[in-house]
C-alpha cells in the first residue's frame, strides 16, 4: 500500500480545478507553488538548493541529527523551515528547494536574482546517477497531486529507462548549467558535490555547518554522519521512524525495494541499467553539454557507498 501525505489546501484547490484544460491547470498549479516557495525564500536564513534526486534527504538527515544533538531535541522529524527554529531560535530557518517553481511566480526565469541576497548551499550530483534515481522515483514514488507537473509518465509498460534518461537528462544538465552561470552573481554561495560528501561526509558537513554559521564539534558531526549512514537510514525508512505520512523518507511500497527513498548504495551505478552503446550516448551528452565547473563532463565516477 502506498502512503501519501495529507493534502495541503493548495493541493486541494488545484484538484478542484479539474474542469480546466491541462495547460491552464498546470500554469495555476506552478504559480501557486511558486508563491508558496517565494514566501519561504523571503523568510529563510539560508537556502539549500539541489536538483531532485541529488542527495538532499541524506544531507537533511545529517543536519537533523546535528541539531537534535546540539539542542537536545527529541522529536523524530526531519529539519524543515519552521519546526526546528521553533524548538530553538538559534537554528536557522532552512529553505530546502529544487528551484522548480519560484520563477513561475516572480518571472525571473533567466537568472537567479531571487537568491542573490541569500546564503545558498548548492548541492550537485552527477546527472547520470540523478536521472536513474529520477526514473525509479517517477515510477514508484510520484505524488499523484503533481500529475499535471510531470514531463513524462512512467508506467508498468514503460517508457524504457534509456528513453526516459535521454528525455530528462538535458533538463537536469540545464538546471546545473543555469546555476553554474549564476555562481559569479551569488555573493554567499557554497557548492557541495554529492560525490565529495559521500567520500568524506564529516569534512563536508563541517564545512557546511561553518558556512551556515554554526560550526559543529567533532563528536556532534560524527554522530550526525553515523545516524545518516545508508544502513541506518534504510532502517529508519522501513520503520517509518519520521512518521508514516512524511513522504520524504517513507517507501512508496514497503514490499518493493525500488520504491524506497534510500534505494541503492552505489555511485556511478547508472551504468548498471544501460547497454554499452547507451552508456556511451549518455556520457557523450554529459561531456558535450554540461558546464565543466562541477567536474562531471565525461569523467569516470569512483565506486563507493551512495546513500540517496
Amino acid at each position: 500500500m502506498r502512503l501519501f501525505a495529507r493534502k495541503s489546501p493548495r493541493d486541494l484547490l488545484v484538484r478542484s480545478l479539474f474542469f480546466l484544460p491541462k495547460k491552464q491547470r498546470t500554469y495555476f498549479n506552478r504559480w501557486l507553488r511558486g508563491r508558496h516557495e517565494y514566501k519561504k525564500l523571503l523568510g529563510a536564513g539560508c537556502v539549500i538548493v539541489s536538483a531532485p534526486k541529488s542527495g538532499r534527504t541524506w544531507l537533511r538527515t545529517m543536519l537533523t541529527r546535528f541539531y537534535q544533538v546540539r539542542f537536545h531535541i527529541d522529536k523524530m522529524e526531519l529539519v524543515g523551515f519552521y519546526n526546528f527554529h521553533k524548538y530553538h531560535p538559534e537554528i536557522p530557518r532552512i529553505f530546502f528547494t529544487h528551484d522548480n517553481y519560484i520563477r513561475d511566480y516572480t518571472g525571473n526565469s533567466d537568472n537567479k536574482s531571487d537568491f542573490y541576497d541569500k546564503k545558498v548551499v548548492l548541492l550537485v550530483r552527477d546527472p547520470r546517477d540523478v536521472v536513474v534515481s529520477a526514473y525509479f522515483h517517477t515510477k514508484y514514488r510520484s505524488n499523484p497531486v503533481k500529475v499535471d507537473l510531470r514531463d513524462m509518465e512512467v508506467g508498468p509498460d514503460g517508457p524504457p529507462i534509456f528513453e526516459f534518461a535521454m528525455f530528462r537528462l538535458p533538463r537536469i544538465i540545464e538546471f546545473l548549467n543555469a546555476w553554474s552561470r549564476e555562481i559569479p552573481n551569488l555573493p554567499d554561495i557554497l557548492v557541495v558535490r554529492y560525490e565529495d560528501l559521500m567520500a568524506n561526509p564529516a569534512d563536508c558537513l563541517e564545512r557546511i555547518l561553518q558556512f551556515l554559521g554554526m560550526p559543529g564539534e567533532r563528536e556532534e558531526i560524527a554522530e550526525a554522519v553515523r545516524f545518516a549512514q545508508f544502513a541506518n537510514m534504510r532502517g529508519l525508512e522501513a520503520g517509518a521512524a519520521f512518521g508514516s505520512t512524511d513522504r520524504r523518507i517513507t517507501p512508496g511500497d514497503p514490499k518493493n525495494p525500488q520504491s524506497f527513498k534510500v534505494r541503492r548504495a552505489k555511485v556511478g551505478g547508472y551504468r548498471d541499467y544501460f547497454t554499452d552503446d547507451e552508456v556511451a550516448a549518455i556520457d557523450d551528452l554529459v561531456a558535450t553539454r554540461l558546464a565543466p565547473e562541477f567536474g562531471y563532463g565525461g569523467m569516470p565516477v569512483h565506486a563507493g557507498q551512495d546513500p540517496q
